[in-house]
This record gives C-alpha cells, sequence and structure tokens, in this order.
C-alpha cells in the first residue's frame, strides 16, 4: 500500500491537465511546466495521439506516460493490421488492464482517455492503478486540478462545441496557471478529436487563444 499511496501523492504535485466532452467531440488540454522540484522544463509535450481518433494526457512522471504511449500505440497499429481501430473504451480499458498488473510498483501517472469513434465522443480518468472512471463530462487533474475544475463547472454547459470547449479549456489552464506553483511554461498543449478526425493546435494559434480568453 505504500507503494500505491506514494504513487497517488506523486501524480498530483505537478501538472494541470484537462478534458471535455462536448457535442461534436472532445478536447484534451494541458500545461507545458515539468517539474522535479525545480523546473526541468517549460516545453514538455503531455498530449500524445495514440491513433486517428483518440489521445491521452496525464498528470505525473513524463517517463512513464512516454513507455505506456508507446505501448497504445504499438497494440494500436497491431489491431489496425488486423482490419479494426481501436475505441477510445477499448484503449481506455487497455490502459486499465496495464496499470492494474502492475500495482505494487505502479506507474506514476493520472491519466485522461479522449476520443471520439463510431461510440461518441468518450472520456476516461485512468488512476495509477487502473481505475476507470468515466459518466463525467469534465476531468481535471494534477495540482492543478481542483483551480481548473472550479472554472469548467463555472463555465462548461452541455451541449457546447469542440471550438467553444476549447476556450473553455484555456481559460481553465490560465487560472491554474495563475494559482498553482507547477504549472506553468511557456505555452499549453490543446487536441481536439471529432467527426473531422483530429487536431493539434500549433503554439500561434494556442497564443491567440491564451490572449482571446
Amino acid at each position: 500500500m505504500d507503494m500505491i499511496d506514494k504513487a497517488m501523492k506523486d501524480v498530483r504535485k505537478g501538472t494541470t491537465t484537462v478534458g471535455l466532452v462536448c457535442s461534436d467531440g472532445v478536447v484534451l488540454a494541458a500545461d507545458k511546466k515539468a517539474t522535479s522540484g525545480y523546473i526541468e522544463n517549460r516545453y514538455e509535450t503531455k498530449v500524445f495521439a495514440i491513433n486517428g481518433r483518440v489521445a491521452i494526457t496525464t498528470a505525473g512522471s513524463v517517463g512513464d506516460l512516454q513507455y505506456l504511449t508507446r505501448v497504445l500505440r504499438a497494440e494500436a497499429s497491431l489491431q489496425e493490421t488486423r482490419g479494426s481501430v481501436m475505441t477510445t473504451r477499448s484503449i481506455g480499458t487497455l490502459l486499465s488492464n496495464i496499470l492494474q498488473s502492475n500495482k505494487f510498483y505502479p506507474y506514476l501517472v493520472m491519466i485522461l482517455v479522449a476520443g471520439y469513434d463510431d461510440e461518441g465522443a468518450g472520456l476516461y480518468s485512468i488512476d495509477p492503478i487502473g481505475g476507470m472512471v468515466t459518466g463525467e463530462k469534465v476531468f481535471s487533474t494534477g495540482s492543478g486540478g481542483p483551480i481548473a475544475l472550479g472554472v469548467l463547472d463555472s463555465t462548461y454547459k452541455e451541449g457546447m462545441t469542440a471550438e467553444e470547449g476549447v476556450a473553455v479549456a484555456v481559460k481553465a489552464l490560465k487560472a491554474a496557471r495563475e494559482r498553482d506553483m507547477y504549472t506553468g511554461g511557456v505555452s499549453f498543449n490543446i487536441v481536439t478529436v471529432t467527426k473531422s478526425g483530429m487536431k493539434e493546435f500549433n503554439q500561434d494559434e494556442i497564443r491567440k487563444l491564451i490572449e482571446k480568453n
């Protein structure tokens, strides 16, 4: 239990990530600061595409997330060679099983899995030992999560579009950056997945969104 308790505490020490379910898809966003008692990097990527329909983001260990991303991408590619595309739910379930099987030496991650497929928009929150939570329209993880959730609760509206959701995500991350010492970096990572496909916002687009919102 000591290892599990430590994992749960560690993933809450840094980063702010948010996920939103919208009428036409999902939004994932995160700050870009990496810390380890000091600022290691202000340019860290924290949102990763798994296939053309699903992306993940995390609070916690960047190395653990990068390893898990490689595993998920490999499994998704293998599934495509068999003639099918992994859904958001199946990728979330696979990740949950991987984390559960390592619960005595847990990965230091709190992951959001989001995507849009034939089942519609999906958003899952998965803890370090594989607990998979769904049913919520918004999630936020990391040390700035409580601050971001306050903004999400007050500004998120059922049925908003992904475009509107991006603006809400930016407001939530800006609030966390202002009040949480571990949240920051030079910009944000923002990805949307809709009927039209996956879009990763470039830094010029994000800069304009930050200035506007």
